[in-house]
């Protein structure tokens, strides 16, 4: 293990032993967080700070004098970092004082001393909070005392910013594998996170010029995915030989992450970038998006899977009032075509949130990686917001890829999980093609679950699946890869009406709304009675049986007519959009002569009702029979079973 390992162990495991020291007693074990994380982000800062501390108090007191509002950017100049403390206090002198009382007073004097930035980040950890409980049981003191001690070295001469995040990161990783029940509500596995980053850069690194990028998360958690995806853009283009530099962008909703996530890049020496993301309670991606009508080069992201979001919804002004250009786009000449899904589940809007921020006047455009559940792939009938969002994806040829992971890859759910990739610069091979790869059973199991955790996808696991994408349709395991044209995952949703029959019905005339709603309530279904007549077509209409257009004679007059459908026998089928049409005029006519009419003779196909959908079946794709026992097997059995019967016979008799 590098030297540089070996103390951030060592760092990490001395800050681990703080807690069970001094809180122990205090908080259950996983609440300890709630302490040292805060405690470990002042420590670095207050080290950070000590050498600029004399020149941040005389410039405090200059802007004082000289009535200045806005100090911020001259308090950073004069502390030569990206925040600063205008309290006077230092760690050091806060563990002189002996009084607990009096050291709670300077404590939170010495919180409030800090800039804004850091201000957020105490306040997202709601740190204040365990002041009154540190107090009464003198514990204060003996975390001051603990977090200075000589060979826990937080200061940049021990540690530079990168180890320093280093440090930090691990003990949020450790501290989520204490709390498996919420770890995967904000922290996505490095292994399935370092796949993502490199399904998104690598198969384009070569034609990544050197430049300055964007990237953005905004379901961004600890923002675990915006580091791993900087380090490995980095690392790419440094292997070519390139200079790039980066911004990171995101936006989190629970106010703890997001503090952790500040923290880490303010800890990496990363302020502005700290600044660049955006978090708390009041900042929900979906109803109120900090970064409208801003554009990145780069995105991912792990929304919520199965969670509702119908505060969002409300906020957004209801479900069918929702005008956000996000989620209402212009698609297949429809200006409202709506990407709203159901409010029990909103992971796909995410996916929309990242779509409407791609680059559109560049040469790389964007490109985008998302991890979801199944039900991404099919849920949402046709016309509905989940379907409607893969058919826009899809028609507009944005979805290079989906892989399948293995199960049991996250913390707190074993369910099966993809990996969407997406590009608007699609290279001339993938144009019109989707990619699905099942690397189902490329994992390494772990030696020891953590919660729900089983098995990780190593570096070589992660190769596997780069070989697979890269080899597109040239790779040769169909039972892993497959290559579809995006058109085999869309279908026509269309309705099958059959006539209302009611016994004792004129055949020869028109009934009205009012008089059918009356035969509907006292009237007897009679399969063998004449179609019930609702509205006969000007004279000049021409009979299509097909679409429920029938002739018949009204008042001694041949009149083209439409009836009433019954309900009860209303039906609907899904038509492949690739259906054939062979000797008919379309795909579904096709699809209906063959599969409707010979069993329903008397129906038709409601055009209006007529719906596009889209989805994807991994499943029906990836299906691998279970072979069938033998013969000789199953009759083992029985003769095992039978012996098995006899013996307890046998016992039954024995005891009476």
């Amino acid at each position: 293990m590098p030297h540089s390992s070996i103390n951030h162990s060592r760092i990490v495991a001395l800050i681990w032993n703080i807690a069970d020291d001094v809180l122990r007693d205090l908080y259950v074990r996983g609440k300890y967080r709630d302490v040292i994380l805060p405690f470990t982000v002042l420590r670095r800062l207050d080290s950070v700070l000590g050498p600029t501390r004399d020149a941040v108090m005389a410039m405090k007191k200059m802007l004082d004098e000289a009535g200045v509002a806005d100090q911020d950017a001259p308090l950073r100049d004069a502390a030569k970092q990206d925040f600063y403390n205008t309290s006077g206090f230092s760690l050091q002198d806060l563990r002189h004082v002996s009084n607990s009382t009096r050291m709670r007073q300077n404590f939170e004097a010495y919180l409030d001393g800090f800039s804004p930035n850091v201000q957020e980040i105490i306040d997202n950890f709601e740190f204040r909070n365990q002041l009154p409980r540190l107090t009464k049981a003198d514990a204060l003191g003996a975390l001051i005392e603990k977090f200075l001690a000589p060979d826990l070295d937080l200061s940049p001469a021990g540690m530079d910013n990168h180890g320093m995040g280093t440090v930090f990161e691990e003990l949020v990783r450790r501290f989520n594998e204490e709390n498996n029940e919420e770890a995967g509500e904000h922290w996505t596995p490095r292994d399935a996170v370092r796949l993502m980053t490199r399904l998104m850069f690598e198969p384009i690194a070569d034609a990544i010029p050197s430049g300055t990028y964007r990237l953005y998360d905004g379901a961004m958690g600890t923002g675990g995915m915006l580091t791993v995806a900087e380090e490995t853009l980095k690392h790419l283009t440094e292997l070519s030989g390139k200079k790039v530099s980066t911004h990171l962008y995101g936006q989190e909703i629970n106010a703890e992450t997001y503090a952790i996530a500040k923290a880490d890049l303010i800890l990496k020496g990363d302020g502005k970038a700290a600044d660049n993301i955006v978090g708390g309670p009041e900042y929900s991606t979906l109803s109120n998006d900090a970064f409208a009508g801003q554009e990145f080069d780069f995105m991912l992201s792990n929304p919520p899977y199965g969670k509702s979001w119908k505060t969002d919804q409300d906020r957004l002004g209801g479900a069918k009032k929702i005008i956000d250009p996000r989620f209402v786009v212009n698609h297949d000449n429809d200006s409202e075509y709506s990407l709203v899904t159901r409010s029990s589940d909103g992971q796909l809007m995410f996916l929309a949130n990242l779509i409407s921020k791609m680059k559109q006047g560049t040469e790389l455009g964007s490109r985008i990686a998302s991890v979801h559940n199944g039900s991404s792939l099919f849920t949402g009938d046709a016309g509905q917001g989940e379907s409607n969002i893969r058919r826009w994806i899809i028609e507009n040829d944005w979805l290079e890829a989906i892989v399948a992971l293995p199960l049991k890859m996250f913390y707190n759910t074993g369910i099966a999980t993809y990996v969407w990739v997406l590009s608007n610069r699609k290279e001339d091979r993938r144009k019109g093609k989707v990619q699905l790869i099942d690397a189902t059973e490329w994992f390494t199991p772990l030696r020891k679950n953590l919660g729900e955790k089983g098995v990780e996808v190593s570096s070589t696991d992660a190769d596997k699946v780069l070989e697979a994408f890269k080899a597109f349709d040239e790779y040769q395991d169909t039972d892993h890869s497959k290559v579809f044209d995006g058109v085999d995952f869309g279908y026509h949703k269309i309705t099958v009406e059959r006539p209302l029959r009611i016994a004792g019905v004129d055949p020869h005339r028109v009934y009205t709304a009012k008089e059918i709603k009356q035969l509907k309530e006292d009237g007897v279904r009679d399969e063998s009675a004449p179609p019930l007549i609702r509205k006969a077509l000007p004279y000049a209409a021409t009979p299509d049986p097909l679409h429920g257009r029938y002739e018949a004679v009204i008042d001694s007059r041949a009149r083209v007519v439409e009836y009433e459908p019954d309900t009860e026998l209303r039906d609907t089928e899904q038509v492949p959009l690739t259906e054939s049409a062979g000797d008919y005029t379309d795909g579904i006519e096709a699809f209906f002569r063959r599969e409707v009419e010979p069993y329903a003779t008397d129906a038709w196909i409601d055009d209006s009702k007529t719906k596009i959908g889209y989805e994807i079946s991994f499943t029906r794709h990836f299906y691998k029979p279970v072979p069938m026992r033998t013969l000789a097997e199953i009759q083992a059995d029985i003769r095992a079973l039978e012996a098995e019967t006899d013996d307890l016979i046998t016992e039954i008799a024995g005891e009476r």
